[in-house]
């Protein structure tokens, strides 16, 4: 029995489905096996996360440019209640503070983002570097390494240079492989003695598809068809690029790994015994990870790409496929550009096989001929598409052993949201959303997936993209009410904390005994955010009746 719902513009539908899968890509078993209890192996690194403009406010500070984001986000009914990323959570401000509280939390990493236009404003190197930013970053890497805290730092989170969007179209624009190439030389050699861990891009996919195909995202172009195809190929060559520079010039000085975080969700058969579902179901995967992972691993797109893509292209009367090509030189230049796979994961979807008739318009959704699905008994306690689907995790890490070579695996961002109305800090849907999706990658581990380290999301209650404010993805809430934005630690926070220590899960009895601490210590925060709350309201009442009672001058 089917049951529909509406969950984004993307045909996603609701089902009522209790279906397995598999382990070894047969498609045909899932072993959905108990919780395990083990630790993960000696040197695993945990980490949190967060972005530039997502938590660093301080816009248009100390000669920072314009980025597509604030742009964007400036524009009227772009963001859900017209937020804007300006002060977000004043991070250029706070970082020695959040370093504190990665410090408490005893985190072996921490995973940021360097803004493009803080240290070029113009997006171009030959034109100014701004070195109140290099010294921004200077500082936060300095005071991360103080405290034993790697940095894990990421060169594109979204954030391009307004005036290279306005001057050239961003991403759609092949002149963007040299200047960012350019960008990122310049952070190798300011920050590269320091940093030995580099991720190129951020989830790619979004930056194609939500800023050059659907126009959710910035800079908003809804080039449908075209768009992303476009925008990625010129990341791919960009991110290529930038790691033949590094390996040309730095790695042998500097010793460090250059990789790319990728965002996936797991796609799974509705009918493991229909071959037609299960091909929907790894064209799903390969139009999401395989668009980027298979021409960085192999040389080239995903065969299933070409040739859906292409045989669209031929039914809509055009001349050549809507998929760009690589030249030969440019296959063997980009195969093999990546030191380890930064995953992004964080929720699965039932796939089935879907037409959709080329005389309804060319659109990359419309390419994979399939529709997504979702069990409406999974958990959903925030954001719409995101629903708590711990065994898809597994799934996903395994079928990128199998698929790219069991390549070195940082786990670069898992976690899950609630909405804006809950001010309640004893967050026990994320601590068991932690508790079984690292165990789910615990098990992967078990099964031989090379999975090096883990970086929650986010460190922060920060800006949510299009969603504005009204998502909170963090492990410390932020008031963004009070100009402060003073943080408060969530109960996962304690959760989080207690699996680091432990490096994984030694016993059930300990694992139980963590959830009752950690609601113990939220309890407290709960209490210190409501007598906050109510302070500031008072301040504002008093203010209030302050401009409102009558001045008079003494005559």
């Amino acid at each position: 029995m089917l049951q529909w719902c509406i969950l984004r513009p993307y045909h996603v539908l609701a089902l009522v489905l209790c279906v397995s899968a598999n382990d070894d890509f047969d498609w045909t078993k899932n072993e959905r096996a108990s919780f395990y209890f083990g630790t993960f192996p000696t040197g695993f690194s945990w980490g949190a996360g967060t972005s530039a403009y997502q938590t660093e406010g301080a816009w248009n500070i100390d000669g920072k440019g314009m980025s597509i984001w604030d742009s964007f986000a400036h524009k009227h009914g772009k963001i859900f209640a017209n937020d804007t990323g300006d002060s977000s959570c004043e991070g250029y401000y706070k970082f020695k503070d959040d370093i504190s509280l990665m410090k408490e939390m005893k985190l072996n990493h921490y995973r940021f983002s360097i803004s493009w236009p803080r240290i070029l404003p113009s997006g171009l190197k030959s034109e100014h570097i701004n070195e109140k930013g290099i010294k921004y970053y200077d500082d936060l890497i300095n005071m991360l390494l103080e405290n034993k805290i790697t940095p894990v730092v990421t060169l594109y989170h979204w954030d391009l240079p307004q005036v290279l969007q306005e001057k050239y179209g961003g991403w759609q624009n092949i002149s963007m492989v040299n200047y960012f190439n350019d960008f990122a030389n310049l952070c190798f050699e300011r920050f590269g003695n320091r940093v030995k861990y580099w991720i190129t891009f951020s989830n790619p996919w979004s930056v194609a598809v939500e800023g050059y195909e659907t126009g959710e995202h910035a800079p908003g172009l809804k080039l449908r068809g075209t768009g992303a195809y476009k925008a990625a190929h010129h990341i791919i060559k960009a991110h290529a690029k930038v790691w033949h520079t590094y390996d040309l010039q730095w790695r042998n000085k500097q010793k460090g790994l250059v990789g790319i975080s990728l965002t996936a969700d797991w796609g799974e058969p509705v009918d493991i015994t229909n071959q037609r579902d299960i091909e929907a179901a790894e064209r799903y995967i390969q139009f999401y990870l395989g668009w980027f992972a298979t021409p960085l691993f192999n040389g080239d797109y995903p065969q299933v790409m070409k040739d859906y893509i292409g045989r669209k292209s031929g039914q809509q009367g055009l001349g050549a496929s809507r998929l760009p090509v690589f030249s030969p030189q440019e296959k063997s230049y980009i195969k093999g550009t990546c030191d380890f796979l930064g995953l992004g994961h964080f929720t699965t979807r039932y796939i089935t096989v879907k037409n959709y008739p080329s005389g309804l318009g060319d659109s990359y959704f419309a390419d994979r001929d399939l529709a997504e699905l979702v069990d409406p008994q999974w958990p959903d306690p925030g954001s719409e598409w995101l629903y708590a689907v711990p065994w898809g995790f597994r799934r996903l890490l395994n079928f990128i052993k199998t698929q790219y070579g069991n390549p070195m695996i940082y786990v670069t961002e898992n976690g899950v949201s609630e909405k804006m109305l809950c001010t309640d800090l004893c967050d026990d849907w994320r601590m068991k959303y932690f508790k079984d999706y690292i165990n789910e990658m615990l098990k992967a581990i078990k099964d031989g997936v090379n999975v090096k380290g883990y970086t929650a999301w986010s460190l922060l209650d920060n800006f949510e993209w299009d969603e504005g404010y009204s998502e909170r993805f963090g492990l410390y809430y932020v008031d963004f009410r009070n100009k402060n934005k003073p943080r408060y630690p969530k109960a996962s926070v304690q959760f989080y904390k207690r699996i680091i220590s432990s490096n994984g899960f030694p016993n059930q009895r300990e694992v139980d005994s963590w959830k009752r601490k950690a609601v113990e210590s939220c309890t407290s925060s709960n209490q210190l955010l409501a007598a906050a709350r109510r302070k500031s309201q008072e301040n504002q009442e008093h203010a209030g009746m302050l401009k409102s009672w009558p001045v008079h001058d003494e005559v």
